[in-house]
Parts: structure tokens; sequence; C-alpha cells
């Protein structure tokens, strides 16, 4: 039976982030041979194989199955796969690895603030010079499609290895797409992102793959990970009221309690203060907000609707 195949990225903030949110959840990674190590385990999780690899390679590897689940970037999963809705699925956006996939030109060409200035801009470029202007960037499938859709034709991708945002002052293209967070390095590089130049805003993601060989173990430890992630997202979003007295039944529906049993309920946790208030004031003897870590349901979402999609590609 295939044991679940987990990746997450080897090394950086990503992995950082990464591992704390699988910790928060209940699932502690230990790396087999240290830190150096490129395979690791999930306590709490038997049943999954865990491998340490770059952002780049998990996304291709959830694109041609050859492991089920990984925590990557969404810009490459839509840059590396020709058609991500039959490659890959997005199951969780996660609250970290947030950036942009952007088009960037140098700051000096005043009159080129939109793709459609960029576009006559180039053809002005190639009056000049002979040429067409080159745009400079890791994202390929992202930049063709894009500039397609923008109708901008006047260019001549470049593949870059090193530092993107070099590329202008260097000499070896004219603009670049390339992922930014906070647009500091763009500028420290005298560039600019064009008006309508974000392509993609991108977060980390947990994705599953839709070309991977889901057997039976492999469903049920991914069902074991996502509920303990939902359950912390649902703990997260709620607070437990606990009362001493009787609430009536219509005050239960007007502040949209979940009735917990024994003078328990759920309440959103941006309301907890005001409903407890609320509460007392109906003549409640008292009423104490709890914060709990986990708060389990008998549904998984998240799983239920990543495998009605990986059943219908079947």
């Amino acid at each position: 039976m295939t044991r679940l195949k987990l990746a997450i990225p080897s090394k950086g903030r990503l992995k950082d982030n990464a591992e704390s949110w699988l910790a928060r959840a209940g699932f502690k990674l230990r790396q087999s041979g240290g830190d150096r190590g490129y395979t690791a385990e999930l306590k709490g999780l038997p049943d999954a194989d865990v491998l340490l690899l770059s952002a780049r390679e998990i996304a291709q590897g959830l694109i041609d199955g050859s492991f089920h689940l990984g925590v990557t970037g969404e810009d490459l999963l839509n840059d590396l796969s020709a058609d991500l809705s039959r490659d890959a699925s997005v199951i969780k956006r996660l609250e970290f690895g947030g950036a942009d996939v952007v088009v960037a030109v140098p700051a000096a060409w005043l009159d080129v603030n939109t793709m459609s200035d960029l576009e006559a801009a180039g053809a002005r470029f190639r009056q000049r010079h002979g040429r067409r202007m080159k745009v400079a960037t890791k994202y390929l499938r992202l930049t063709r499609n894009y500039f397609s859709e923008k109708s901008v034709g006047e260019y001549r991708l470049v593949e870059s290895a090193g530092a993107t945002e070099a590329a202008p002052a260097s000499g070896q293209a004219e603009v670049i797409v390339d992922i930014t967070s906070t647009g500091s390095t763009l500028r420290a590089n005298s560039l600019k992102v064009l008006d309508d130049g974000v392509i993609l805003r991108s977060r980390a993601a947990l994705a599953g793959s839709l070309r991977a060989d889901w057997s039976p173990g492999a469903k049920a430890a991914l069902q074991q990970l996502l509920a303990s992630v939902e359950a912390v997202e649902s703990a997260d979003a709620t607070s437990l009221l606990m009362v001493s007295g009787d609430v009536p039944a219509q005050l239960v529906e007007a502040l949209s309690l979940i009735p917990m049993g024994d003078r328990s309920y759920l309440s959103r946790s941006g309301q907890a203060v005001e409903n407890a208030r609320l509460l007392a004031d109906s003549g409640v003897k008292s009423v104490a907000i709890l914060k709990s870590d986990f708060i389990f349901d008998q549904a998984t979402p998240s799983y239920e609707a990543f495998i009605a999609q990986f059943d219908a590609d079947a």
C-alpha cells in the first residue's frame, strides 16, 4: 500500500514556516541525518514519508505525480504546469510566503507605466536598435501567457539564472519579470513595477497532486493531516463561552452561538467579548471565555473537496 509522500522546502524561511505550521497542527518534523538530511518523518503522522526539496522541485514533483502532497509557491505551480487544473490542486493557501510576480522596467522610463506603454516602447526599441527588447525571468510560462493576454509582442524572453533584478543594470535585459514581497530590492536596482504589471499574487500553499497514485493509505493519512489543520483553524476562528445559567434559545440564535453541550457555546472569536457581555446583560450569572488549540469536526471539507476533484479527473 502506497504511503503518503509529503514534500516541504529544505531550507530558508519557507522551511521554517512550513515546519512551524505542521507543528501547530500536532505534527513535529524530525529530519533523518540531522539538519543536512533530505528525508524526515512527522511525529503524529506515522504513515507519511517526508522529503526535503527546493520549492521548484516540489512544484515539479506535484505536477508530474512523483509525490502526493507538498508545500510550495503558487507562482511555481502556475509557471511549471501547462494546465494546473489537471496536474495539481491547491488545498490550503498558507499565511506565509506571500509575494507577487511582477513586470518591472527601469524607473528612468518615465513614459512607460502600463503594459500598453511597454508594447509601444518595444516597437520603438526595435526600430532604434534592430532587435526586440529582452525580458529576463525565471517565470517563462507565466510571462508568455500574461504578455499575450496584454497584447505585448515586441519582446524576447531571456531565461534568468541568477539575480533577475540585476539584469537591466548589467545589460542582459531591458525588462524583468520577477517575484517581490516588498519591492525594496526592485527600488534598490532602480526598477519600478508597471501599474498593471502584477501577474500573480502568490502565497505558499499546501497542494495535492492530481497525477499521483493515491492509495487508500495515502488518502487516510491526508485526511488525518487535514483534519488536524482544520481543527486548528476552527480553534483560531472561535472561542468557547462557558455560562453558569440557562441561555434563551432566541438569544443563542440571535448571537449565532453554536451549542456544545453542558452550558457551553462556540462564538466567533472577534465577537466573543461582545457576546459574553450580552449574555451577562441577559441575566446569565457569569460567562467565561476560553480558547482551544483544536476543535475537531466530523467533516473535513478540504479533504472532501480535493478527493472529489481527484476522482473527477481520474
